[in-house]
């Protein structure tokens, strides 16, 4: 078999076979096979595109390059969550304890950020001494424990997916359906889940900016998950503004708190519900998504969701009397309320550059090796659809120097779009995709 033979095929529009798309990932995984010749078959694929088959092969291939976790030893149904990412997106740290506290055990697997603030390990990071390096069965008896952990990715996962995209970053060849849904199942079936809730997000702050493109993403992410046995669900919501009021990673673990107290932001609770009780029903803890969303108001009412995060940061060697004490996290120097330069609607709110705001601060990585301040960041004031009046504060601004301050601020400020007419507010929830076709709201 030639990786020559395989371009020209992919080139003029033929389908694949598996042990030809085997062939290609074994052979790049272990560098047999030239960046040269694999640029020229992305760039065929993304024009070609693949078909399911295809997709699902190149998934379970990417799978197979490296390590796989057997979480076999987890009592029950385990049920991950997955995001696209977003700004102010700190879903784990609410669903988790939340769906845990209902019985169906979380065995996450999450990474750091690189962008606009930190990933879910960075902010839970901000209780003092939280640890997330521990072995897989330390990790497995945590969950059989607890009901829930949260570790880093130390294992070997789908290097060839890792080292694939890396090459299209720089070749133009991301922006591919099969490519990003096969990057994303593969990491997610080599974690060891059960089953998979997929949060496809849309909008400004979104890497899908259109919501056509995410309904297409979710569905063939949904059809790779059942194509290989996984039950797989797809949920569409809005990014065209950040999620609920916090941006960084203090802010945002503060206001997760507030979540699990029953007190959160409306449409980050909404999402969390929404999200959470999918889990429920994929993890066979409810039969129908109604009394899962019942099941989770419950465990916040009686602070069993919260009594479960506190369980968490206790389990890996956090502080929890920050939980019942948010007011020992570290304060910034700088706190400065953001005003409104003229009256009027709240018609949009760019997202990403309300990220990129957060990330000046100091709140986000712009390498891998950049250092996080934990305690910098943004609260918001206004949503989509509020009024504000001129000389109003739209936001506050968490900073440790004032020169990254006033850059932050100009960021904020020309962020936000204020008109005379009234705004209707924004759908959070576009629709539901399943194995069974897709639901849009």
């Amino acid at each position: 078999m030639r990786m020559y033979d395989i371009i020209t095929k992919k080139r003029n529009g033929e389908e694949l076979t598996k042990e030809e798309i085997r062939f290609f990932v074994e052979g790049y995984t272990k560098g047999e096979i030239p960046d040269y010749q694999v640029s020229a078959f992305m760039m065929a694929i993304y024009f070609q595109k693949m078909n399911m088959t295809e997709t699902s092969e190149l998934t379970m291939a990417m799978v197979d390059s490296g390590e796989t976790i057997d979480l076999s030893k987890i009592k029950g149904i385990k049920v991950d969550k997955h995001s696209t990412g977003g700004v102010g997106d700190t879903t784990t740290l609410i669903v988790g304890p939340m769906v845990a506290a209902a019985g169906v055990p979380v065995a996450k697997m999450s990474g750091r950020g690189l962008g606009h603030t930190g990933g879910t390990i960075d902010k839970l990071e901000s209780f003092p001494g939280f640890s997330v390096e521990m072995s897989i069965e330390e990790f497995m008896a945590n969950v059989n424990d607890k009901k829930i952990a949260i570790a880093g990715q130390t294992a070997n996962l789908a290097p060839a997916d890792k080292k694939l995209y890396a090459l299209r970053d720089v070749t133009g060849t991301v922006d591919n359906m099969s490519l990003i849904a096969g990057s994303i199942m593969s990491k997610k079936i080599a974690s060891g889940a059960d089953a998979i809730v997929l949060d496809i997000k849309t909008g400004s702050g979104a890497f899908m900016k259109d919501e056509d493109s995410a309904f297409e993403l979710a569905d063939e992410m949904v059809k790779i998950g059942t194509h290989v046995g996984r039950n797989t669900i797809g949920v569409i919501t809005d990014m065209d503004q950040p999620l609920g009021f916090a941006v960084g990673n203090a802010l945002e673990v503060m206001e997760a708190i507030e979540t699990l107290k029953g007190h959160g932001p409306e449409d980050l609770t909404e999402l969390c519900l929404t999200l959470g009780a999918h889990m429920l029903v994929l993890g066979e803890k409810a039969t129908d998504y109604e009394s899962a969303r019942e099941t989770l108001k419950e465990v916040i009412k009686s602070g069993k969701a919260l009594q479960k995060l506190k369980e968490l940061v206790e389990s890996q060697g956090g502080d929890a009397r920050f939980v019942d004490n948010p007011e020992l996290f570290e304060t910034p120097s700088i706190i400065k309320p953001v005003f409104a330069k003229e009256e009027g609607y709240i018609k949009a709110i760019k997202a990403d550059d309300i990220g990129i705001a957060a990330l000046v601060l100091g709140a986000g990585r712009e390498t891998k090796e950049s250092i996080l301040d934990l305690s910098v960041g943004i609260m918001l004031h206004k949503k989509i659809g509020d009024f504000v009046k001129k000389g109003e504060a739209i936001a506050t601004i968490y900073a440790n120097d004032e020169g990254k301050k006033l850059q932050s601020e100009e960021k904020i400020i020309k962020a936000y779009t204020i008109v005379s007419e009234s705004i209707e507010k924004k759908k959070l929830i576009k629709g539901i995709v399943t194995k069974d076709g897709i639901t849009k709201f």
